[in-house]
């Protein structure tokens, strides 16, 4: 179905060539799992396969790439789209009708299909993907998972053989990502389609099984083989990559990882008497750090509530946050999490002052925060938005961090020094002088939390910080954040992700239907499946693990690997 041979891309925006000697062969029907670092090339390689190389990103390239046996540089973008079709990372660049049903329409339209074949078509549809009850919607009032499905539908809609997915976790609770991949696996298996995913959530896209992943690293291709052939290298590793956690923890334990014990899935893996004896002894060898005890708070919540007023999108009042009660300690790393729509980032913004509550109260240091404007409350509190685009207002890379800076009159000399060090933090030093534009989604989250960073507030909150980051620049960014936290800036993490939520934050607080349903620390939420169930999580891996090798204590466990895991990275 797909064919790079000997195929090198260049942009003409740069120097060298993005993509170098890839040669790969992707069979009709097959699912292939694309990883690799930030910058590897990934997006490039999807660009080509969709044709927004070269009719919207233009550039030089070699050698051949052939879907379905036609040189896609002599298709059409038209007729290259009723072959492949692409759900883009960013869903809502993707939406073209106002209403679910007319974005799934959009392409039949355009083909001239008879009206009624045209309603069947769409409610066939919308009934694969689970949407059929949202089709009078605007897909922006829509969840993030609710607005993957509209995506899906309408890639499918035109019956293309290949389906692109770009990170398609990137934005969604642990749950509906778990959702996510058993959707994109039924539709493989009831079509037969070729299903390509780009992603950095390893762990998270294995949930279903996938035939081969490809890693790149530079723009080349360093692994295609089957998953359970590559977890047993160091390739993951190396490319900056995460591997699971369950794999890290049986490595951690003495275990050696084969082809033979299938390890890409907990539900498949052989694990023998002796290597369950080897976890069980590395358990029992861990000794438990002490945890941080806080005293001081920062930020006090008492009895908030916020509404939503209708307007014209919303046809009735909408209560996002009902009694809240917690507070912030001072120099603690905490998360925030919980399903989509749950009110985490509604809560942020009335600790902003970008909305107004109804009622309870704000205080900060016990200074009451509605006694203060946004930008004065921006002196204490960093806000890092989930949407990149949201925040960017400079056409520089170097002038977006300078910003903040230059507007605390900081002299230029000052400025050229804390930008730098900051964008070398971030891994966006070589991107120093490039525009805003030329970067993926990723980098310009990098871009957004740098331009905070290097302001060094005394809170900082960030709403999915690490989304759309490979696990090498996802450590960078939180190694940096630890060591601001270390200093004494309180940080609170809005995450999806499970892996910083048990890796970093000391505790966790779980929003659900506008409510805090607990607080707890990360590796007691993790292993309580009613809370679990409640917020949208997802169970970790390690708890499984746990089970398989006969500990009974899981929770302790998980909270034993933490502390190792954190004593491996100081000394590392």
């Amino acid at each position: 179905m797909i064919r790079f041979e000997n195929f090198f891309f260049k942009y003409n925006a740069q120097v060298e060539p993005t993509l170098r000697d890839i040669n790969l062969e992707i069979e009709k029907g097959e699912k292939v799992l694309i990883i690799g670092p930030s910058g590897c090339g990934k997006s490039t390689l999807i660009h080509c396969l969709n044709g927004l190389i070269p009719f919207s990103f233009e550039g030089e390239k070699k050698g051949s790439l052939t879907v379905d046996g036609k040189e896609t540089w002599d298709m059409s973008i038209f007729e290259l789209s009723g072959h492949v079709g692409t759900v883009l990372q960013d869903q809502d660049a993707q939406f073209i009708g106002l209403t679910v049903a007319e974005d799934l329409a959009f392409a039949l339209e355009n083909d001239m299909v008879d009206e009624p074949d045209l309603h069947d078509r769409v409610d066939q549809i919308a009934e694969v993907v689970n949407i059929s009850s949202h089709l009078l919607h605007s897909p922006q009032e829509l969840s993030g998972g609710q607005k993957q499905r509209v995506s899906l539908g309408g890639v499918m809609i035109n019956d293309a053989d290949v389906l692109l997915f770009d990170e398609p976790l990137a934005n969604l609770d642990p749950d509906t990502g778990k959702r996510a991949i058993e959707l994109i696996d039924q539709i493989h298996r009831e079509t037969g389609d070729t299903i390509i995913i780009s992603e950095h959530r390893l762990e998270d896209v294995l949930w279903r099984k996938v035939d081969r992943i490809v890693l790149m690293e530079e723009g080349r291709i360093v692994a295609d083989t089957t998953p359970d052939r590559l977890l047993t290298t160091d390739l993951i590793e190396k490319a900056g990559v995460r591997e699971p956690l369950y794999i890290t923890a049986l490595k951690y334990a003495g275990v050696e990882i084969t082809p033979e014990m299938k390890s890409s899935s907990l539900d498949s893996i052989v694990i023998t008497d002796d290597d369950r004896q080897k976890v069980r002894d590395w358990f029992g060898k861990t000794s438990a750090a002490p945890r941080p005890f806080r005293t001081e708070p920062v930020l006090q919540v008492r009895d908030l509530n916020f509404t939503y007023r209708s307007d014209r999108s919303q046809a009735e009042d909408h209560q996002a946050l009902k009694d809240i009660n917690v507070d912030l300690m001072k120099g603690e790393m905490m998360a925030i999490v919980g399903t989509n729509g749950a009110g985490k980032s509604t809560f942020s913004k009335v600790i902003c002052g970008f909305e107004r509550h109804d009622s309870g109260s704000l205080l900060l240091n016990g200074q009451d925060l509605s006694e203060l404007s946004i930008k004065e409350r921006a002196d204490h509190i960093g806000y890092i938005m989930q949407d990149p685009n949201q925040m960017i207002s400079k056409t520089m890379i170097f002038d977006e961090v300078a910003m903040g800076l230059r507007n605390r009159g900081m002299s230029e000399e000052e400025v050229t020094e804390k930008v730098n060090e900051t964008l070398r933090t971030c891994g966006l030093w070589p991107f120093r002088n490039w525009p805003v534009s030329a970067l993926s989604y990723g980098q310009k989250k990098r871009v957004t939390i740098a331009s905070i960073l290097s302001l060094e507030p005394e809170i900082m909150i960030l709403d999915e910080p690490t989304a759309g980051q490979d696990y090498r620049h996802y450590t960078e960014i939180m190694e940096f954040l630890k060591s601001l936290n270390e200093r004494g800036m309180t940080v609170a993490l809005i995450t999806h992700d499970m892996h910083l939520m048990l890796e970093y934050a000391e505790r966790s607080v779980v929003f659900s239907d506008g409510r805090i349903i607990a607080d707890d620390t990360a590796a007691n939420i993790l292993t309580n499946r009613d809370i679990i169930a409640r917020a949208s999580l997802k169970e970790t891996s390690l708890y499984r693990l746990a089970e398989i090798c006969g500990i009974e204590d899981a929770r302790r466990f998980v909270e034993h690997f933490i502390d190792h895991e954190r004593r491996y990275r100081r000394n590392a």
